[in-house]
């Protein structure tokens, strides 16, 4: 909500410049149809035209940034394409202002492109790592890689990819905190938004608990908890058997489908609710023993 308002407050002051800076170049005459710039000379006219040009492109630019803001689909490559609209956008500002205040000054812009074409292949290859941001992020956007609302693993981070843009990628943790990652080193990821995760839970149970007696009560059991907590499971949980034979207890493996964005909450779930449920049974999950023999 902070940057929403921040976002229309920055459109109000540029609306209110633009329009005092077409009045004042009215009132002035600065502002003729037929009046162009022709020396470099920074007159109050070509001043107030470059204020006028700068406050019209960047109100346009905040303007669609703004109108992008409140557009929320619910598809990820959707807002994908949102990000990076939103990003280009900057790009595309700058580049406008720059080219159309060189006009307004009496520049003339094809004679300065044509005549920077050496500059250019220096700035390129000086520029490598740039552009190999800028094709990399083109070629994940086309090949449907990954988009803004996937979870994504990569170099062993995990967490929620929250921007794209053409240069770079941020992604966002459990605990908030934010990594950037340059586009072009966005490699070997694992989204694992494209399947369903499973949710894994170890428990542990006395040698002296009856094994097959427990196992009967099982489903009953299960199936109350999937009722209790369906929203953050796909099914029911499963019981796989027993894991291993620990030191001081048996070690009972069960599993849960669940999306990935709540793999770890499911864990939670599930690990407190065969605690009770075992207590309900009369069973205890054991604690470590050791036993002393003496001659």
């Amino acid at each position: 909500m902070d940057k929403k308002r921040a976002g229309v407050i920055k459109l109000l002051i540029l609306a209110v410049v633009l329009v005092a800076a077409i009045i004042t170049g009215f009132l002035t005459g600065a502002i003729q149809p037929d009046a162009l710039a022709s020396s470099w000379a920074f007159s109050a006219d070509v001043l107030l035209r470059l204020v006028i040009m700068m406050a019209g492109v960047l109100f346009v630019e905040y303007l669609v940034e703004l109108i992008l803001g409140y557009c929320k689909p619910e598809a990820h490559r959707a807002r994908s394409v949102i990000t990076i609209i939103r990003s280009l956008l900057k790009y595309a500002a700058a580049i406008v202002i720059l080219c159309w205040g060189l006009t307004i000054i009496g520049v003339n812009i094809t004679v300065v492109l044509a005549s920077v074409g050496g500059l250019t292949l220096i700035v390129g290859f000086s520029a490598e790592s740039l552009i190999a941001d800028l094709v990399t992020g083109l070629f994940m956007l086309f090949e449907n890689q990954y988009n803004v609302g996937d979870i994504v693993e990569i170099g062993g981070f995990r967490g929620t990819v929250t921007d794209i843009g053409i240069r770079t990628t941020s992604i966002t943790d459990a605990s908030e905190n934010i990594k950037v990652i340059n586009n072009a080193d966005m490699r070997n990821i694992l989204n694992r938004s494209d399947r369903v995760s499973k949710s894994i839970c170890d428990i542990p149970i006395p040698y002296k608990t009856d094994l097959e007696d427990l196992e009967a009560a099982l489903p009953g059991l299960l199936d109350e908890i999937y009722k209790a907590h369906s929203d953050a499971m796909k099914a029911g949980p499963v019981y796989l058997g027993v894991q291993s034979l620990a030191d001081s207890a048996v070690i009972l493996r069960f599993c849960v489908d669940v999306r990935e964005k709540d793999i770890y909450s499911a864990i939670r779930i599930l690990n407190r609710e065969l605690l009770l449920g075992f207590r309900r049974l009369g069973v205890e999950c054991p604690f470590p023993q050791l036993d002393v023999h003496r001659r």
